[in-house]
């Protein structure tokens, strides 16, 4: 049953009418102070008044005012719904505290916010305790980078798959969104291997981490989330590749495609021999073999030379080829080879997995 209203309330309802500024930002005040001493007590026909009150005395007021309502009514659950709505709505200095905090906005009420506002107003929603779904989806395809960061940088907000999928196309071309994605603790890990080839070396030192935890069962799980599309292609094949191809295929079938044979293909003026033997010994797709090798991946060489179990010998002698025109090239052939002799074959395995999801962009292309 609704509370009788109070009669200082009454008695402040009839001076809402007062002319003055001042009178009524005092006025204002006042009000907000009773409504604050029992928040969770009102409701009904005193809640409607607190309401029309409220909204009264503060649509002229200025923005320190607005702003320190604002704060107050953001702490509470139970709140005049048609001020709290307007000031969400109002200047981000007004509305901060209420998107960030306030308990007794609506998932509808945030839905209206992050589908009309600007940038502002989608950050600080983006930042709120928790954020479902339905509202991350808007903020992912309406925020500009910095907003997606904000939202990715909160353990609190829930992304749909193709969320986080849309976010990943992002980052791969926003170096800014590079560590956030990698670090997102929800992150599909497929999702988070398709950003090895873009992200520095650390944060690809943290994904191999990261394969190296997965039980099996789980990574069999996530592969059979993965995309049909990579988004980053590599390219079309060379004209050479289905001819060259059906002789290395020939050749493995007949155990004859052995770490000596790929030695020799490094050698070769036609560089398709090679890439076709990498991609059959490593299993991975042409096009991620030929981009780890001219693109100079060398760490990316390392887990695939691991994954197809040569020596480390046999990755050494490509690894200085590909060093050749560097400085310091035996100093770094010599930090590759102790990265790839504390690679885990079984980490290798892992990540290469992840590569083999390209097959399909490469079929198509």
């Amino acid at each position: 049953m609704s509370r009788v209203p109070t009669s200082p309330l009454i008695d402040l309802i009839e001076l809402a009418k007062e002319p003055s500024s001042s009178r009524r930002r005092d006025l204002l005040r006042q009000v907000t102070g009773i409504f604050m001493s029992h928040p969770e007590e009102i409701n009904g026909t005193e809640m409607e008044l607190y309401d029309t009150v409220m909204s009264q005395l503060s649509a002229d007021m200025e923005t320190m005012v607005r702003a320190e309502i604002s704060t107050k009514i953001s702490q509470v659950r139970n709140a005049p719904m048609g001020l709290l709505r307007r000031l969400a709505s109002d200047d981000i200095a007004v509305a901060e505290p209420i998107l960030t905090r306030s308990k007794a906005l609506s998932e509808n009420d945030l839905m209206h916010i992050v589908q009309t506002q600007g940038q502002d107003h989608l950050r600080a929603v983006s930042k709120r305790e928790e954020v479902s779904e339905s509202v991350s989806g808007v903020i992912v395809t309406r925020g500009d980078d910095d907003t997606l960061h904000s939202l990715l940088s909160n353990d609190g907000a829930r992304l749909s798959r193709a969320s986080n999928e849309e976010a990943i196309q992002r980052a791969q071309a926003n170096p800014a969104l590079h560590e956030v994605v990698v670090n997102r603790r929800d992150m599909p890990v497929d999702l988070v291997n398709d950003m090895y080839f873009v992200v520095e070396a650390r944060l690809r030192e943290r994904i191999m981490q990261e394969n190296d935890k997965l039980d099996p069962s789980m990574l069999e799980q996530a592969l059979s989330r993965g995309r049909e599309k990579v988004a980053v292609a590599y390219g079309s094949f060379p004209e050479d590749y289905a001819r060259i191809t059906q002789e290395v295929e020939a050749l493995r079938s007949n155990s004859r495609l052995t770490p000596a044979l790929l030695a020799r293909y490094m050698r070769d003026p036609n560089p398709t021999y090679f890439l076709v033997a990498l991609s059959q010994m490593a299993d991975i797709d042409f096009l991620t073999a030929r981009h780890v090798v001219e693109k100079k991946e060398i760490d990316a060489l390392a887990i695939a030379c691991k994954a197809a179990d040569l020596d480390k010998a046999l990755f050494l002698t490509y690894a200085m080829i590909m060093l050749a025109d560097q400085d310091n090239a035996m100093g770094k052939a010599s930090e590759y080879a102790r990265l790839y002799a504390e690679l885990p074959r079984d980490t290798a395995l892992r990540t290469i997995r992840f590569w083999r999801m390209r097959r399909a962009e490469g079929h198509a292309a």
